[in-house]
């Protein structure tokens, strides 16, 4: 708006700027002259403006740019030690992203909150509240995640057995740690199991890699 332009420039010259005396700003203050841009190219000159009046934003940002300079030359106490809004919010969020750094672990709230989840997770207490802490991240870490938690869904079938037909090999005198036992020894063999098809993979893979590209696996031989 022309209008809101010209009040503007007036209002930058009569409080920041004052490159004239407050006689000599008559002209520049008739905002509703028709001979106005004539006094306003002047000023432009007379305040050593490098921009053309049709360059309005980069007048504008210039004269901006001006009155910042000299407020600051005139209060210059008064803004040395200013800091940024931008740089200030830049450290409360910094702050609060990091809530952790100024964490007071002798604050009552602070173990009860520890203590808390610990209760929670069924975690062991300890003296040590960190210690305490440093279980929680490591369960959390390990069970809660939803990596973790996605792997721990995934179910796997498999076939019902009937423990009465695998021999145990040794009696432990109670029938219920035998049944443990039995069941310990074939979760350890199903274990065994899938670390010989793992081997077995690698082999394949190496084999792959080192061997002749006519081998045939099935004739046994190598090459032609």
């Amino acid at each position: 708006d022309e209008t809101e332009f010209r009040n503007f420039i007036v209002w930058l010259e009569d409080q920041k700027i004052r490159h004239y005396k407050i006689e000599d700003r008559g002209n520049l203050r008739n905002i509703h002259s028709d001979d106005w841009p004539k006094s306003f190219e002047k000023y432009m000159k007379d305040v050593n403006c490098p921009f053309k009046m049709q360059e309005r934003q980069e007048t504008v940002d210039w004269l901006l740019g001006l009155a910042v300079r000299l407020e600051y030359g005139d209060n210059a106490d008064k803004y040395k030690d200013s800091t940024p809004d931008g740089a200030k919010n830049a450290d409360n969020t910094a702050k609060n992203a990091e809530p952790l750094i100024n964490l007071d672990v002798n604050n009552p709230d602070f173990k009860a909150g520890v203590m808390a989840l610990a209760n929670l997770l069924q975690i062991q207490r300890h003296d040590d509240y960190l210690v305490m802490l440093k279980a929680i991240r490591i369960l959390v870490q390990e069970r809660l995640t939803q990596d973790a938690i996605a792997k721990a869904n995934q179910s796997k079938e498999g076939l019902p057995v009937a423990l009465e037909k695998h021999i145990l090999g040794f009696d432990t005198g109670d029938a219920v740690l035998n049944e443990a036992a039995q069941i310990l020894r074939l979760l350890h063999i199903e274990e065994l199991r899938e670390l010989q098809t793992k081997i077995n993979e690698a082999i394949v893979a190496v084999q792959a890699i080192i061997a002749d590209p006519k081998t045939d696996h099935r004739l046994g031989k190598v090459g032609r």
